[in-house]
């Protein structure tokens, strides 16, 4: 079975509501169709009626829960819950009825504060920090957490290597130029995230263009400290680096080029060193390998919020919902 098929009878299994707080794109409505379709999560959109007649024109949505922010009864009780979060930082309560009712974000945030619903997807026609910011102020990180940060799952077709060509990639949408504190935060909640996903034990290199001390640079001893503290503090994970890209995936580079490692040359979950290498990394993936990638997902909010790239189709948020959903499960 493919992996988002598994993952979709993984939320079947137990479904949970998702929000959706982009009605006015197309796109977020051809995937509420096909999730309510395939049955594997409730679905929430937040729209207007304008934005229902432009966007949803000529699909049937009478499976798909809609709720207008302007007009919904629990707006009152939202704006005071929102004010009440954020009067310390110098919002007001009709600052707060503003965000609720002209960035559908805000209101979603508080669907899932209050238990309304168990997880958002947003970030289709909308910046990562939009879709992240009002998540860290209303929904919070998870407790014990040292950095929220994103992971993509990619499915790279006819391929043997990660786990029969599944992997999850770390950070390649959320933190710039992490140090290496942060940089072991990511692999660590990388390793878990690929865990919850998969089922199976993660594997973790942390990239770099050097492999065990072959090159020399403040950037190389930025990987080398932060396998060095992944390892102090998750003893019970499979870690290593730095590694090449080449020596992580391919058996025989790793064999050369790191003996002895337990990593080297069957890495699943790759950790790069920067948001540039990540994101460029991937994206090259996904167009010359024609892999599927699903994300950026994150990491370390207390409740699951996932952001989507702008580029995204349908499917892709189709793929993200179900993800979201099996993160709902596991809180």
């Amino acid at each position: 079975m493919a992996f988002i098929d598994e993952i979709k009878a993984r939320a079947k299994a137990q479904k949970k509501t998702i929000v959706l707080p982009e009605g006015m794109d197309r796109r977020t409505w051809d995937a509420a169709v096909a999730v309510v379709k395939e049955d594997f999560a409730d679905v929430i959109v937040l729209t207007t009626d304008e934005m229902i007649n432009e966007a949803a024109a000529g699909l049937d949505i009478s499976g798909i829960k809609v709720i207008n922010p302007q007009t919904a009864p629990e707006l009152d009780s939202y704006v005071n819950g929102l004010y009440e979060l954020r009067k310390a930082k110098g919002m007001t309560e009709e600052d707060a009825r503003k965000f609720l009712t002209t960035d559908f974000m805000y209101y979603a945030c508080m669907m899932v504060k209050n238990n309304a619903a168990d997880g958002v997807v947003s970030g289709a026609c909308h910046s990562t920090a939009n879709t992240l910011r009002p998540s860290l102020q209303i929904i919070k990180t998870k407790p014990g957490t040292k950095l929220v940060s994103s992971f993509f799952v990619m499915v790279v077709p006819d391929c043997e290597l990660g786990e029969n060509g599944t992997f999850v990639f770390g950070d390649c949408g959320l933190c710039q130029n992490p140090t290496p504190d942060e940089l072991a935060a990511i692999g660590i909640s990388s390793a878990e995230s690929f865990k919850l996903m998969t089922g199976k034990d993660a594997r973790v290199a942390f990239l770099s263009h050097s492999s065990k001390g072959s090159a020399k640079h403040a950037d190389i001893d930025k990987v080398v400290e932060a396998v060095k503290i992944a390892k102090e503090e998750r003893p019970d994970l499979l870690l290593d680096g730095e590694l090449q890209a080449d020596a992580a995936m391919v058996p025989e580079i790793g064999a050369s080029k790191a003996p002895g490692s337990p990593v080297a040359g069957k890495a699943n979950v790759l950790i790069f060193p920067d948001l540039d290498a990540g994101n460029i990394g991937y994206k090259l993936v996904q167009r010359l390998a024609k892999a599927e990638a699903y994300g950026p997902a994150t990491q370390g909010i207390a409740k699951p919020v996932n952001d989507l790239s702008r580029g995204c189709s349908a499917e892709d948020i189709v793929g993200v919902v179900a993800i979201t959903a099996v993160q709902a499960q596991n809180n």
